[in-house]
């Protein structure tokens, strides 16, 4: 079963529990797929390509409560924390960032000394970490590892 799937039939039990923001919030995933969809001229995603638009909104939501936080919104803060938490209930659970830490330890520790950079381990742990962390985070712990 796909992801539009599951938000569709989500969507509709919000709409029966007259729920409007997740409804809304629903409602603009689908329409992220369709956008998906006809930008790259399929007939139907993936579950690997659901799952990356869903990431973007969820990147995007976090980054908009990074911004309302920052000018003092706290109401509009929540509401992109509410509608965060509403799309990252469909996409794999992160890893913890003790997680992440050990896998980059591994990493770093096969590198060789002349090749261990940042960009080299980025290079190694992005494929294996997509859709399970933060690429920002990953970067973060990249660079406090290798100090």
């Amino acid at each position: 079963m796909s992801l539009k799937s599951d938000i569709t039939a989500d969507m509709k039990e919000a709409m029966k529990a007259r729920d409007q923001v997740r409804v809304d919030t629903l409602r603009s995933a689908l329409s992220a797929f369709t956008y998906k969809r006809t930008e790259s001229g399929k007939e139907e995603l993936t579950v690997e390509e659901e799952q990356a638009v869903l990431q973007k909104q969820v990147k995007q939501r976090n980054d908009s409560i990074a911004e309302y936080t920052k000018a003092g919104r706290a109401d509009l803060a929540d509401k992109e924390k509410t509608e965060r938490d509403i799309l990252a209930k469909y996409l794999p659970v992160q890893k913890s960032e003790a997680e992440i830490r050990e896998i980059v330890k591994t990493v770093l520790a096969g590198l060789p000394a002349d090749g261990r950079n940042q960009g080299a381990a980025m290079k190694i742990l992005m494929p294996q970490l997509k859709g399970l962390a933060d690429g920002n985070l990953v970067k973060q712990i990249v660079g406090e590892e290798l100090k």
